[in-house]
């Protein structure tokens, strides 16, 4: 297997799009990303293209035929991606096997969603269809902020996390995107604001809960052939992907204060990279719902079970605390348009592991350079774990 490194990013402006259309905002992030890596679109021989909501939330069925036309990279391999929220991941780990195996030495992982072309109850149903359909949404209603209330309830119920832990979750990552140009929410919000919007579905309340939103977001892999050939002096190298998924049914699940597949895909990751969760300095994780960060921070080895509220409480999740997690404000504030997030989390850990970050007061101290991305699908139907290393 070959080595590979990320050479370039792009990520679009997140939030309500109606400027334009799928393919104009897939160039917002494909053209900064060529010239991030310094190549022309005639170098990339292979695009995978993350969407989950192609044909539904928006007009295109085959956006990875209309984006690659419109961004000039007709003539390369096409595909598109789904993975429920972590297609973009689903991309990324496409691209990455081609080039690790010798069947390409340059290629693209987009990432793009136009979730707001329907109204919001289309996009609740559309979303809640993601689990088991005829069992879980057919019969009993169920949407994603009651499959992660059910979460949130079970967590509570076992470990004492009580509403303002959530709230937290929800004030950082708010802090965080008020700093980042790109993000959909460009304001701090306080606890009392957080606590105080009105129920979603118990406990989650409107802060709780990540927007509908549109964004794509772009990630150029090359070989460690073509990183020497094109003296790429600052490459980001993909250390290892983890993967696993759950099952569809919920009913079938063991337990609901943490995601199995989560836990298991990053054991995958932290075996094939020779790291363990001590040694991540960046993360970004998959946080639709606060409780799912809080649950992230435990599936993920930052700490032990049920130790997640108490994490964040001591600022730990936060720029100088031990491990920094959603410092770009996450899917609750950066915003989660669903083909693009998995592509977005390599976008702002790559800028990270290159001391980028648009603002210093963003930007993570480093010292051994190694950064986690954690996107799920569903409620852990999916899951990706991608170590990078600078």
């Amino acid at each position: 297997m070959r080595k590979v490194a990320v050479i370039g990013v792009g990520n679009s402006k997140f939030g309500n799009r109606q400027d334009v259309n799928v393919t104009e905002l897939a160039f917002e992030a494909v053209k900064p990303a060529i010239e991030d890596a310094g190549i022309t679109p005639k170098d990339i021989e292979f695009v995978a293209v993350g969407s989950a909501g192609a044909g539904a939330w928006y007009e295109e069925a085959l956006p990875a035929v209309i984006t690659a036309e419109y961004c000039g990279l007709t003539g390369a391999g096409l595909v598109r991606c789904e993975a429920a929220c972590a297609s973009g991941s689903a991309a990324v780990f496409t691209v990455y096997s081609a080039i690790a195996s010798g069947q390409i030495d340059i290629g693209m992982a987009l990432g793009l969603e136009k979730m707001r072309e329907v109204d919001t109850p289309t996009v609740v149903e559309l979303i809640g269809r993601a689990g088991y359909y005829l069992w879980e949404f057919h019969n009993f209603g169920m949407t994603f902020p009651a499959y992660y209330a059910m979460h949130a309830t079970a967590h509570m119920a076992k470990y004492g996390t009580t509403e303002e832990d959530l709230a937290l979750v929800a004030v950082k990552n708010h802090k965080y995107a008020a700093m980042n140009p790109v993000a959909h929410f460009q304001k701090e919000i306080t606890i009392d604001e957080a606590l105080s919007s009105y129920p979603i579905a118990w406990p989650l309340k409107l802060y709780d809960c990540c927007p509908v939103t549109d964004g794509a977001a772009a990630v150029i892999l090359a070989s460690e052939e073509k990183v020497k050939e094109l003296k790429i002096d600052t490459p980001v190298w993909i250390e290892s992907i983890g993967y696993s998924s759950g099952t569809g049914n919920l009913s079938r699940r063991d337990t609901y204060v943490g995601l199995k597949s989560s836990v298991i895909a990053a054991q995958k990751a932290y075996k094939k990279a020779g790291v363990g969760p001590e040694d991540i300095e960046v993360a970004t994780v998959h946080d639709c719902f606060t409780i799912a960060e809080i649950m992230a921070y435990e599936d993920l080895g930052f700490c032990k079970k049920g130790e997640g509220p108490k994490l964040l409480r001591e600022g730990q999740t936060e720029i100088g605390g031990k491990i920094p997690v959603n410092v770009d404000g996450g899917l609750k504030a950066k915003g989660h348009p669903i083909g693009a997030t998995g592509c977005s989390m390599i976008y702002e850990l790559t800028k990270q592991l290159r001391e980028e970050a648009e603002k210093r007061q963003r930007q993570v101290p480093l010292k051994n350079y190694i950064a986690l991305a954690h996107n799920v699908g569903g409620t852990g139907h999916y899951c990706y774990v991608t170590i990078l290393r600078r």
